[in-house]
């Protein structure tokens, strides 16, 4: 496979003002770097101007390690809230799963064939369901069982290997747990959640068959950041497919899997490609 040249991704936010997208390029351009992407928004009604600019490491006249310091006077005179990636890096990914496996193998297929470029150190679960899943596609599986009692312990214990493992990215493959407010807080925009879109108007353990009885005409699927707001963090990406009084409660339920998988590797994908921006619970997704 084809090698892609190493490029630098500089993700800003600030308030909008003239010259924002000039002096950065100026900047990237000063040092003799070759932009490859730049794409920016701004939202009128918050004033604020959001940008992704990405350009090639090799000829840059900065070496990687100095960007950071060498930005700081641009960043300064904007006042700028930022965070600086390098395509080479490959991001530690680990994986939380319960009993449904549909996510869980798609994910690590697309790993596999090199779609989602990552590592996944490990795969952490409250079941034990899944670790043949694991072990066919050899990666370590940690079994943690999760009661009332033993949740903050256990907690503990998750933290602790994620923290061994270098884990900058969390991704709930159908792990049906809730998180506590103070797991949640080690890993701001870096726990990634999919689930169905019947809620509120479905909750409970059934929602396809509520859903069914209720004749739904479209089956939706949201991927999320997780914070300690129940299902309410910022939404990465959301679809749809069209249901009819033709199908079965299966039906709907094979439908909503794939649509599950599709739905989170987009999600997972422009996280590791450093393609989002999170801004007051909401996030700005460049394509």
């Amino acid at each position: 496979m084809e090698s892609t040249p190493a490029t630098a991704i500089l993700l800003v936010s600030c308030v909008d003002q003239s010259g924002l997208v000039a002096a950065v390029s100026s900047f990237i351009s000063d040092a003799n770097g070759n932009i490859v992407d730049l794409e920016q928004h701004v939202d009128s009604s918050e004033k604020t101007f959001f940008m992704r600019v990405e350009w090639q490491l090799e000829g840059f006249n900065i070496a990687a390690q100095q960007i950071s310091t060498a930005l700081e006077p641009l960043l300064s005179r904007f006042d700028m809230q930022w965070s600086l990636h390098f395509s080479d890096a490959r991001p530690q990914v680990a994986l939380f799963v319960t009993r449904d496996n549909h996510c869980l193998y798609d994910l690590l297929s697309r790993h596999q064939s090199g779609d989602l470029l990552m590592d996944i150190p490990l795969i952490i679960s409250n079941r034990t369901d899944l670790e043949p899943v694991a072990r066919q596609f050899s990666i370590p599986f940690h079994h943690l069982p999760i009661t009332t009692e033993n949740k903050a312990v256990q907690e503990k214990k998750q933290i602790a290997l994620l923290s061994e493992h270098h884990i900058d990215t969390i991704v709930l493959a159908r792990y049906m747990q809730i998180l506590s407010a103070n797991f949640v807080d080690h890993y701001p925009n870096q726990i990634i959640n999919i689930h169905h879109s019947f809620l509120p108007a479905f909750p409970g353990a059934r929602p396809y068959h509520s859903a069914h009885r209720r004749g739904v005409k479209i089956i939706g699927a949201t991927s999320h950041y997780v914070t300690s707001d129940l299902d309410e963090g910022p939404i990465i990406t959301q679809d749809v497919i069209r249901v009819s009084h033709r199908e079965t409660v299966s039906d709907f339920i094979r439908k909503g899997k794939d649509l599950e998988k599709i739905v989170l590797s987009r999600a997972v994908w422009r996280h590791l490609q450093h393609r989002i921006l999170v801004y007051k619970n909401r996030s700005v997704v460049f394509a």
